[in-house]
């Protein structure tokens, strides 16, 4: 498989933007070689309806500007749908957990939550941050700067008719039995290790 085809499949994959210096070590690759797999992709896309997006350092795929009047109607008939038990639940785990990472929330429900999250962020339930803007801990600018998080919005948290996710029911026991579980686990890998 060439380079410009294992880059379309790792930003597929990852389903959000993507550092250029992430995609060189995961291809193996130079900088000139991954800008010359992005210019095949460029070419590739150009009567596709999809593109590489670029802001500063990183890179997405994206649907189509072409595409924004179609994108724009499906989008507005699924924000007219329930949420559904994927969205409620994805939600849950990032009331509780949040700021949380996609790969933890992929990791708590086994399937990948691209979709959901996508859904959630365009209702405005939810907001995407830096980690370099929150840590696990929520304590802000102590975060990796690698990646995203998310979080709930205000308008999220009005909507539930709390002031901050600590008023959330059993916000405190639901913690510390998540806290306790995740030692658990990890006392159990680390006894297996």
């Amino acid at each position: 498989m060439n380079l410009d085809a294992k880059l379309e499949a790792l930003l597929f994959w990852k389903g959000e933007p993507m550092s250029k210096k992430k995609a060189e070590a995961t291809l193996s690759c130079t900088r000139e070689e991954l800008e010359m797999a992005l210019t095949a992709l460029d070419a590739n896309f150009v009567t596709r309806g999809i593109r590489v997006m670029r802001e500063g350092d990183d890179i997405e795929l994206r649907t189509a500007p072409e595409a924004s009047e179609m994108i724009e109607k499906l989008t507005k008939d699924e924000l007219m749908r329930d949420l559904g038990k994927a969205g409620l639940e994805t939600l849950a785990i990032i009331l509780y957990q949040g700021p949380v990472r996609r790969a933890d929330i992929d990791y708590i429900r086994g399937v990948n939550s691209s979709f959901i999250l996508r859904n959630l962020l365009v209702r405005g339930l939810v907001e995407r941050v830096t980690e370099k803007d929150t840590s696990k801990d929520g304590v802000s600018g102590q975060g990796s700067g690698r990646g995203f998080s998310y979080k709930p919005t205000m308008e999220l948290l009005a909507h539930l008719g709390v002031a901050k996710v600590e008023d959330l029911p059993d916000f405190a026991k639901v913690k510390t039995d998540l806290a306790a579980f995740e030692a658990e686990q990890n006392a159990a890998y680390n006894n297996e290790s």
